[in-house]
């Protein structure tokens, strides 16, 4: 990889791995499901003028757009009221076993003995968090993100059945069709929204900034540009790097400490992700969970 690439996929990395703390600074001044609906509503605002309609994968977008607006961000975010960021940041991961054992049963994916190892330490690494003093109390949003990894992963199935398409346009349509979705839920289980239009800081209004423009358009873009210049192989390892940015974040910006169950627990974690990617499961090649 040339040195510039290999720098620009560390940087891509730093950006998908701060905005889980970048997140929960937001959720200070945003209920999490409006702040979504922002984020939304800015990225398809961005990217849909410039995009041809993609009519034959409509269908195929909009039960996309019900995975990721209705369920996977939802639950994340929510849960990131609650939960400390490098706890969620390292309980997300496991969408990668999620994803291989939707590949083995939907696609005949063989998972053998090494991705099994995998797949068990991921989700052990995540029973010893739950022992951790701060997370013990918070089980329910531990819960919420572990649902929200496997909606990811039923997301990624539901990409790979839409086929090749430009990511762009894949990106824009389906914020513009999760925007309604968004604000039903906000309208639905939240309230202080016109508060927060009114009186809303710059971390509420700059998070919502930086994830349409940092992390959708300029993070997903650079990733599937580099993605279509080098192997998977040399591509893929390169994830493993968002945990550990999450939580050298969430240490730096919310003050946060790193205590031995939650080291332990997201070294198996992490260890397990890592053994899973770099056997190259076919429901984890190409995409990624990010904030």
């Amino acid at each position: 990889m040339k040195p510039a690439d290999l720098a620009l996929a560390i940087g891509i990395m730093a950006i998908f791995g701060l905005g889980m703390p970048i997140v929960k600074l937001g959720l200070q001044d945003l209920p999490p499901i409006f702040m979504l609906a922002g984020r939304f509503a800015l990225t398809a605002l961005v990217l849909v003028p410039f995009v041809p309609i993609p009519r034959a994968q409509l269908p195929g977008i909009v039960l996309l757009s019900v995975i990721m607006a209705g369920l996977h961000f939802p639950l994340m975010f929510t849960a990131l009221q609650q939960l400390d960021g490098a706890a969620a940041a390292i309980a997300i991961q496991t969408q990668v076993p999620f994803g291989a054992l939707l590949a083995a049963m939907l696609f005949k994916d063989f998972i053998g003995w090494r991705r099994a190892v995998g797949m068990a330490l991921s989700f052990a690494g995540v029973v010893v968090m739950a022992g951790e003093p701060r997370v013990a109390g918070q089980w329910l949003a531990l819960l919420m993100v572990i649902a929200a990894a496997a909606a990811f992963a039923v997301g990624n199935i539901q990409v790979k059945l839409i086929g090749e398409m430009n990511v762009f346009a894949l990106n824009g349509w389906m914020c513009l069709i999760g925007v309604p979705i968004l604000m039903t839920g906000s309208a639905v289980l939240e309230d202080g929204q016109w508060q927060a239009v009114t009186g809303g800081g710059w971390a509420g209004w700059g998070t919502v900034v930086y994830l349409a423009l940092m992390v959708s358009i300029v993070g997903h873009g650079q990733w599937y540009g580099l993605l279509a210049r080098y192997p998977v192989n040399q591509t893929m390892p390169f994830l493993l790097l968002v945990p550990v940015f999450a939580v050298a974040g969430s240490i730096l910006l919310l003050g946060e400490t790193l205590t031995w169950p939650l080291l332990l627990g997201g070294g198996f974690t992490i260890l397990g992700v890592a053994i899973i990617v770099l056997r190259r499961p076919k429901a984890v090649e190409t995409r990624t969970g990010t904030p």
